[in-house]
């Protein structure tokens, strides 16, 4: 947890001027015009007027990520040791990532960029406020969506670490769930939660492989040896 604390403290740190952010978010909707997925607008007309969707989005945005997050790294600690060490190291690599894209590419989210868009959450909960002060957020720090790409890496681990149907189901479900909350509360472009899926799959690739070329290189001990030895059979009347 000291990471993500760290993380939130040079988040802050990067924050950009407005008019770089902007001009960044143009170039992001370019893309996606040419991509044919400039939907943001179009998609959160679809439910901004209905208050009782915005607020369930909003509770899905605020509750959905950090406290998820929490309570998934603090049970696989005490339940799936190695997986949760896949998991944390996983978030250190894209967080790291994410604070050198914040930085190098400050980019102003759907709700600032001057889409006609509706910032649901900052409008209709305090909640995100308490969970997130403003003195740790960067609001250009749009690309990648961490929102995204974290909670996919908690599924990816719940997905590891068990076979429960309920908590696999679940685990899907919260981050399908994020995937389109992020959009619809105009905190993120399309492209912005691609990013960090990418950058999620990468970070949890990567640490799968570190992890495994570890232990082929850990020198066995006398125990493994022992346990991998087959058994000796000793015929009835020959033994000691």
């Amino acid at each position: 947890m000291a990471a993500v604390i760290g993380y939130f403290g040079v988040r802050g740190l990067t924050d950009s001027s407005q008019d770089e952010a902007l001009h960044n978010a143009a170039h992001v909707e370019a893309v996606e015009h040419g991509l044919h997925f400039d939907w943001e607008p179009q998609v959160q007309s679809l439910v901004v007027h209905d208050h009782s969707i915005t607020r369930l989005l909003n509770w899905i945005y605020v509750f959905g990520h950090w406290p998820v997050i929490a309570v998934t790294l603090i049970w696989l600690l005490s339940r799936h040791p190695e997986v949760f060490a896949r998991a944390a190291g996983a978030m250190l690599l894209s967080g790291a990532a994410g604070l050198i894209a914040f930085a190098a590419f400050p980019v102003a989210p759907p709700r600032l960029a001057g889409l006609g868009m509706t910032d649901t959450v900052t409008e209709q909960s305090n909640a995100y406020r308490v969970l997130q002060p403003p003195a740790f957020t960067n609001q250009y720090a749009a690309m990648p969506s961490l929102h995204v790409g974290w909670n996919l890496l908690m599924t990816m681990a719940v997905l590891a670490a068990t076979r429960k149907i309920w908590l696999r189901v679940l685990a899907v479900a919260l981050t399908v769930a994020m995937d389109a909350t992020v959009v619809l509360t105009a905190n993120h472009y399309v492209l912005d939660a691609v990013a960090g899926v990418v950058l999620a799959d990468l970070g949890w690739c990567l640490m799968g492989h570190l992890r495994n070329r570890a232990r082929r290189q850990r020198p066995v001990t006398r125990e493994e040896t022992a346990h991998s030895l087959p058994a000796v059979v000793v015929p009835p009347g020959q033994g000691g």
